[in-house]
């Protein structure tokens, strides 16, 4: 059985910057040890001839190939818009006036 320490558990609470109460860091710590005592039994059943997987079932994307289609000319597209400089939209600054 691997044990997790409370001290072990702190540390990692400092590096991740979360505040832990005294409560919180004990059942952490007895929380960690029983994850990492399952992961020790899958290892000893998961010997060399079993490959590591992700996903319990096979996955493939499935992708259609990249057709160029019928698109909106500038147009179409600046028509319903409240205002553009025939190249792009114009939009209301929001970071303010040094950009």
């Amino acid at each position: 059985m691997s044990e997790i320490t409370r001290e072990e558990v702190q540390h990692l609470a400092g590096l991740a910057r979360i505040a832990l109460t005294d409560d919180e860091v004990t059942s952490l710590t007895s929380e960690l040890s029983k994850i990492v005592d399952a992961i020790a039994e899958v290892r000893e059943v998961a010997g060399p001839d079993v490959p590591a997987t992700s996903h319990p079932v096979p996955m493939a994307n499935v992708m259609r190939d990249d057709e160029v289609g019928e698109t909106l000319t500038r147009e179409q597209v600046f028509a319903g818009a409240p205002s553009h400089d025939g190249e792009r939209f114009r939009v209301s600054a929001i970071l303010g006036e040094e950009q």
